[in-house]
């Protein structure tokens, strides 16, 4: 098989192959993993066309190893055995409970965090692995219970929900909003407006009222939203208010509002989910989560019983 599209082994492959070789199932495999069974079924083959090789003979009863696979497997526990002496590395925890949540970092630290341990203690202990990613991944080939993203929409192949929307108005540190003081929306142009990657929410705010805002030099961009905040309350320009997401900042003071004008922002909040049968800890957080964010407990339940 060709390999130069693709020099390095899919290491990610390994862990599933290791697994579903020394438990002698792909079911138990996910279940040891957190993974759904077809998740690990397509790590397998992912594994065997990269090697051009049949690593597991598929029965009834389970699955057995070729002698290909044998021998992979000898290594692979040899490779692993050798990380584990040769580095101190953080072990992700494991088993029933433990749920895999996906996020952007703004998500992850202005919403997430602060409710981070009501959604893991309840009737039923959950543990919530929070993977911090600013790439919408492939859920189910990474192992992704539960995601939760700004978007505009759907995305092909998930299930997903609307878990909120939000209303934006300008927000600036306590002493820069002084200065602007109040009066025409076109006054927060001679500051510069700062920005995530997507400056549709500035655009829809001055849209709404009558003027048309385009990006200009003097404006700033950052990539995540956190720092969007940060340079706010440095006094570096006028933002814009993302409720939920900036409650605390307003609370402890670091920025105010500079205009009670508000618009709907184009990004909605979703929280999506592979497609299939979810597993019970990680259906019961998605009601958590549908809970924490005011969402109508029938939404979360079709969202759950979906095919797609």
């Amino acid at each position: 098989m060709d390999h130069s599209s693709q020099p390095i082994l899919p290491l990610e492959t390994l862990r599933a192959f290791e697994a579903a070789a020394r438990m002698g199932s792909f079911s138990s495999a996910a279940e040891w993993l957190n993974l759904t069974h077809g998740a690990v079924s397509r790590q397998i083959a992912k594994l065997e066309a990269w090697l051009g090789l049949r690593l597991f003979e598929r029965g009834a009863r389970g699955v057995s190893l070729t002698l290909e696979g044998q021998r992979l497997y000898l290594r692979t526990n040899e490779a692993f055995a050798l990380i584990a002496d040769t580095t101190d590395r953080w072990s992700e925890p494991r088993g029933a409970a433990v749920v895999r949540l996906t996020s952007i970092p703004s998500i992850g630290a202005l919403w997430l965090m602060p409710r981070l341990s009501a959604l893991e203690n309840g009737p039923t202990k959950l543990r919530i692995v929070l993977d911090i990613d600013i790439h919408q991944s492939d859920l189910d080939e990474e192992g992704i219970d539960i995601s939760i993203r700004c978007g505009r929409g759907r995305i092909p192949g998930r299930v997903s929900v609307k878990l909120f929307e939000e209303w934006c108005f300008p927000i600036a540190s306590p002493e820069l909003a002084a200065r602007i003081g109040s009066g025409r929306p076109e006054r927060l142009l001679d500051y510069p407006l700062i920005h995530d990657s997507d400056a549709s929410g500035w655009r829809a705010w001055f849209s709404e009222q009558g003027v048309d805002y385009r990006p200009r030099p003097q404006d700033r961009r950052f990539e995540d939203y956190n720092l969007v905040l940060a340079a706010a309350a440095h006094g570096l320009g006028v933002a814009l208010a993302r409720p939920p997401l900036t409650a605390s900042q307003i609370d402890a003071g670091r920025v105010v509002a500079v205009d009670d004008r508000r618009v709907l922002n184009p990004v909605s909040y979703w929280m999506d989910r592979p497609i299939g049968r979810l597993r019970p800890a990680a259906a019961e957080l998605a009601r958590r989560i549908g809970d924490a964010a005011g969402l109508d407990p029938q939404a979360v339940d079709e969202f759950l019983q979906a095919e797609k």
